[in-house]
């Protein structure tokens, strides 16, 4: 019989690794079954002819989020991890030869975009004061609470982020928020780019989104010394040490619900009882073969996007590179349009491109660099699709060399690439997508699925659900749903 205090967890992603070494803290036995064999999900690791590779999340930010996770199990963070500010948090490369470095210091950025397209660092610093006061108002109701849990919902923040409801701007879209601030295109492209945090389209997203450049300029971007895998591997080793039990290529064929209360799992033929079951898979995957049912609210929800991902080896030394790099389309609203509404691969993508070998030297081997390469594409829209790689790898390879006078056509010495098929398959995402749902509209990005479910002792962490994708808000999502447990929900 499974006691009060016991817990499964499925999956090993950052959310489930949040969630399991907050439960053990509060003294609850657990149990991380994960399919693969080695912790992580989407932010995992690729190594090979020398080369590693992060395949997930490549900057960190909000890192007292993580922070938390290891002062609240009386650790320092220090011992695990060595945490750096970017100077420059992003290169961007624009077809008319423009090149504007993103300066983590706003006065240094409010200089650069003034030199580089003449648009004034009044319009940059009175954009973020804006996309702070989102944040103040919004942060602590939807981020850093369960949402839906009527406790959470009638006191003094909630009530007066309610009041000031237009001052969360959710009834226009990001591209006419952005617009009103700056009247240089590119500019605005910039900005409208954090609509892809989520997977998102800025010109049908809410203005509320443009909370994440806050929280790249005005708190921060980081990078992990070690890599961003190191985060994952290093939330592995306090979780262990915290007498969590992992349990590596282990697939959950089916959670067992009897008289709507979780009984247990059966892991291939073993049945094991649990009074408590956290899903850290995609919240589709979890109630169409785990449970065999559909997602309640969620049906009419629109999936976010995906990507074609390369991992280049590339022979030789770039300096006209940063860390992070975007190369952006001419016409962001075809892109978004090809992406969302056609659904086929855009013929003139953005181009995103990571290189952790500028910081970590041991990435990649001496006069070499490691790239990470990536398109955003449609979801598979649960179709088996056959993808041109030649074409997209000839497109992006012509790309780099137009926009920077770069030409590796005969330096990639390794390559491997992922497709959405390869991303459902791997992480069971629903469609390929990398975010769960989508934020395209005006209330998608307040109905994601909550972390309890409806489901006495079943709860939801990871990137599908509340309060979102990317790192610092998959590590809450963890939280909460650790939260929800230990004061015993319903």
């Amino acid at each position: 019989m499974a006691t009060e205090k016991s817990a499964a967890i499925i999956g090993a992603g950052l959310g489930g690794l949040s969630t399991a070494i907050h439960l053990a803290n509060a003294g609850y036995s657990v149990d991380v079954f994960e399919k693969n064999s080695s912790p992580g999900g989407k932010a995992g690791c690729l190594a090979s002819s020398g080369f590693r590779f992060d395949t997930g999340p490549s900057l960190l930010t909000m890192p007292l989020v993580l922070e938390a996770i290891f002062s609240s199990s009386g650790e320092n963070i220090s011992d695990y991890l060595h945490i750096e500010p970017l100077n420059i948090i992003c290169r961007y490369f624009y077809k008319d030869k423009t090149v504007i470095n993103a300066y983590k210091d706003p006065e240094e950025f409010g200089r650069e975009i003034n030199t580089k397209t003449h648009e004034s660092p009044a319009s940059l610093f009175e954009y973020l004061n804006y996309c702070k006061r989102i944040y103040d108002l919004t942060a602590d109701l939807f981020l850093f609470s369960s949402f839906g849990n009527i406790s959470g919902m009638f006191n003094r923040k909630a009530f007066k982020t309610m009041m000031n409801i237009r001052k969360i701007d959710p009834f226009r879209t990001m591209n006419n928020s952005i617009e009103s601030f700056f009247s240089d295109n590119r500019i605005v492209q910039l900005f409208n780019r954090y609509a892809t945090y989520n997977g998102s389209n800025p010109y049908k997203a809410p203005a509320t989104l443009n909370i994440i450049p806050h929280v790249e300029y005005n708190i921060g971007g980081f990078i992990v010394k070690e890599g961003m895998y190191a985060v994952p591997k290093a939330l592995e080793t306090l979780a262990l040490k915290k007498g969590v039990s992992f349990h590596y290529n282990s697939n959950i064929r089916h959670i067992v619900v009897e008289n709507s209360k979780i009984e247990g799992l059966f892991t291939g033929d073993k049945k094991l009882h649990y009074s408590n079951i956290i899903s850290n898979v995609d919240v589709n995957y979890t109630y169409k073969y785990l449970l065999n049912s559909n997602v309640p609210g969620t049906n009419r929800m629109e999936p976010s996007s995906s990507a074609f991902i390369f991992y280049w080896g590339v022979e030789g030394s770039y300096p006209q590179l940063e860390v992070h790099n975007i190369l952006f389309s001419n016409d962001y609203r075809t892109e978004f349009n090809n992406i969302f509404d056609a659904k086929v691969i855009p013929e003139d993508p953005t181009v995103y491109l990571y290189i952790s070998s500028k910081f970590n030297p041991s990435d990649a081997p001496e006069d070499h660099e490691n790239w990470f390469v990536m398109i955003n594409i449609p979801n598979t829209n649960g179709k088996k699709i056959e993808y041109n790689v030649d074409k997209i790898r000839s497109g992006i390879i012509k790309k780099i060399k137009d926009y920077t006078a770069i030409n590796i056509t005969n330096k990639i010495i390794f390559e491997k690439y992922v497709t959405p098929l390869d991303i459902e398959h791997d992480t069971n995402s629903y469609c390929g997508s990398i975010y769960g749902m989508s934020s395209n509209s005006r209330s998608a990005a307040f109905l994601r699925h909550r972390n309890k479910s409806k489901i006495a002792g079943l709860y939801f962490a990871g990137g599908s659900v509340h309060p979102g994708g990317g790192v610092p808000l998959v590590l809450l999502s963890g939280k909460l749903a650790a939260e929800s447990i230990i004061r015993g929900e319903t």
